[in-house]
């Protein structure tokens, strides 16, 4: 029975895999690993996302480069910053129906990690670093691009980045540069929440949250923002 259950699984990732990476895989072992959590297995996709991380970077770069032959470095790096980020990698994750395929803890499970931008941001840059390894880097950079190419032809310009725009803002209205206080940190270690104040002076304030300090302070700014231009 188990064995039987096994081959099932098995075969449901292989048929998963084949429509994500658009071809069927010879061996689904790495891409097993990609989509196992520390809480299920020591072999998990921690190592794996280290290198997916720096492949999904190289191929946004060199598409960037490509994509937009004017542009000077500080609005490329705009770009691919704004493309890289853990809540973007996540939302392609969803997009593929990665949370269905998880291996986690019955812990982490509960705790709401197969909906966590943290987790779901890291498998996805690990399942592109196995098929990096499984077929090398044409394969891998044509992955990306495949599911990464809405997200390139919507950037109609460099976007700013919030805190960058807030600390503009407010140097060209003579007010003090912004500050940002965390507030509240919560949630299990894989899966935490930050919430963060970002103000200038007495003049106006706002809240974010996120899955890591940085991406409070980058909410806080936004909805600063916002309510600046209101």
């Amino acid at each position: 029975m188990e064995a039987h259950r096994g081959r099932l699984l098995s075969e449901a990732l292989s048929g998963w895999l084949a429509g994500v990476l658009d071809e069927v895989p010879d061996d689904t072992a790495r891409y097993a690993r990609a989509l196992t959590h520390g809480s299920q297995s020591a072999s998990n996709y921690e190592r794996l996302e280290f290198l997916g991380d720096r492949v999904l970077g190289l191929t946004i770069a060199d598409w960037l480069f490509e994509r937009f032959p004017d542009e000077p470095e500080g609005k490329l790096s705009r770009r691919l910053n704004s493309l890289v980020t853990g809540p973007v990698c996540a939302d392609v994750a969803r997009e593929i129906g990665v949370p269905a395929h998880l291996k986690l803890g019955k812990q982490a499970r509960d705790d709401g990690a197969a909906s966590s931008d943290n987790v779901l941001g890291d498998v996805m840059e690990a399942l592109i670093g196995a098929h990096f390894l499984n077929r090398g880097f044409d394969p891998a950079r044509a992955l990306v691009r495949r599911l990464w190419a809405s997200r390139i032809d919507s950037q109609a310009a460099a976007p700013k980045h919030p805190k960058s725009a807030l600390q503009e803002w407010a140097a060209a209205n003579n007010r003090r540069p912004p500050d940002y206080v965390l507030l509240d940190r919560s949630g299990p270690g894989h899966a935490p929440r930050f919430r963060v104040k970002a103000a200038i002076g007495t003049l106006a304030e706002a809240e974010g949250e996120g899955s890591s300090k940085q991406e409070a302070e980058t909410a806080a700014a936004a909805a600063l923002l916002d309510r600046l231009s209101d």
